[in-house]
Formats: structure tokens, sequence, C-alpha cells
């Protein structure tokens, strides 16, 4: 380690040329196959947001997980397929050893002053402080890097039962208590263990294909949250042929509703 933040570590980018970014997996974001799929959207994040032409912040990204992205370097490549008035278009290609190990289209965006509202609600949940911080119980290396805290749905236990309910609603928080910022954002959006877990009431081998995340926080909104807790909440809609998709919100303690999710999910069992 340095002296910097594991997350800082794991999303730091060297340039190989105007298009190609050049990172490294990191030990502390071990996932059971590979490295957490939340920091690998924040990479992704991260390398666009560093590109000289880039304009806007995040508004829309898909990530298809072509293959495990092994330990060691790989290089990022970017591409701006179109850039408009308002938004900017990015195809983005990660690579290792000449090997596709996931692909990416995003959306960069201004802010514009406009009509607003919103129709969701978040759940009901008492405040983080009030419940004890419980985790993952060590069954991913990268959660041990948040502060866990779950209202409903904690990951079974070795000897868990089925659960009628896939729902799971969480506080979760940089256990450092990190800022909050766009890539970490990303990283936080897919905090959730697979929910094939809670139905099923045991580890099973499972991993996401596609993931995409909608970011709806303003910079400022972001720097309100600062460190602090986001109330995290997901749900699957279906589960068939060995797959299962995923639909999540993010929630600053006031009601700010700050990035939702969807994914499609592979699972063995």
């Amino acid at each position: 380690m340095t002296g910097t933040h594991p997350f800082d570590d794991a999303v730091q980018l060297d340039a190989i040329d105007a298009e190609v970014w050049r990172g490294r997996t990191h030990p502390e974001w071990a996932n059971m196959v590979g490295p957490f799929g939340g920091i690998t959207t924040a990479v992704i994040v991260r390398a666009i947001e560093t590109h000289p032409d880039r304009i806007g912040e995040p508004l829309a990204l898909t990530v298809n997980f072509a293959a495990p992205v092994a330990d060691g370097a790989f290089d990022v490549s970017l591409r701006v397929v179109r850039t408009n008035r308002t938004n900017q278009h990015w195809y983005v290609d990660l690579r290792q050893q000449g090997e596709t190990k996931a692909t990416a289209t995003a959306v960069f965006a201004t802010v514009r002053d406009s009509w607003a509202d919103t129709e969701a609600r978040p759940p009901s949940a008492p405040p983080p402080e009030s419940i004890a911080p419980t985790g993952m119980g060590h069954v991913v290396r990268w959660a041990d890097l948040y502060d866990m805290r779950f209202v409903e749905g904690p990951i079974p236990a070795a000897d868990g039962r089925p659960s009628a309910s896939s729902t799971t609603t969480l506080w979760a928080r940089d256990r450092a208590q990190r800022p909050i910022d766009y890539p970490a954002l990303a990283a936080l959006s897919d905090v959730f263990y697979p929910r094939v877990f809670l139905r099923r009431g045991a580890v099973m081998p499972a991993g996401t294909i596609s993931l995409t995340t909608y970011f709806l926080a303003d910079r400022h909104q972001l720097d309100a949250v600062g460190g602090d807790y986001l109330l995290a909440t997901a749900h699957a809609h279906r589960f068939s042929g060995g797959y299962f998709d995923q639909s999540a919100q993010l929630w600053t303690r006031d009601g700010v509703l700050m990035a939702t999710t969807h994914q499609i999910v592979y699972f063995k069992g």
C-alpha cells in the first residue's frame, strides 16, 4: 500500500497515449473472481473524467463484463463517439494482454436549470448510528473497505434459509469516510451481494454480466454528502434460466436520490 486511500490507488491511471490509459488491479478490491465490479466501473468513470476532451459529468454508464479481469495491469481505451451541445457519448474497451475483458458505453452531460421532481421515495430505515455494522462476513475482501449497516436482507449465514424476498436495504459508506465523488458513487452503486444468495439462502457462483448506472446527483449534491452514509436498496424481478436482474437505488439521509442501477447477473445453482 501507498500512503493514499485504497480507492485512489485502485483508480490511478497512467496515460499511454491520447486514447489509452493503463491501470492495475488492487488486492484490497478482490472479489470472488477477479476485482469487484464496482471498482471496474469506477476506473472507467475516472478514465473518461481524465480525458482532456471530456465535457460535463457522468450521466449514464453501461459496463459489459466479458471476462474476469486478472490480477495485474490492464489498458483502458477511450473513444468519443459524438459530442452534442449538452451531452457527450463514449465507447470504452478494457483489455489485458490483447483480450477484451470489459466494454462500456457512457454518456457525460452538462447540468441545466430545469423543472425537477422525484416520484420515487426512499425506503423506511432507522438512522445508521442505531444499527450495528455487520458487513458481509468476509465473504469477499472488497466489502471490508465499506461500513455496512443492514436494515433488511443481510447476506445469509452458512446455514441460512431461503427468503421469500430478494430485497436488501443497507446504509453504506467508505470505511475511512473518503468523500464521495463520481467514481466512488459508481463503485458504491454495486455494493450489493447477488440477490440469488438471499433467495436461496446460500452463497453460490454468480457474477454480473451487464451493469447500467444512472448518475442523478449533481456535483453540489455529491459535495453535500461528503463521507456520510448512503441508503442503498436493491431487489430482483425474476430468476430464470441461470440469470436474474437487479434494480437498485441510492439515497442520502435527507431523501435525495443519487443514483439508480440495473444489472443482469449469471448464477449457477
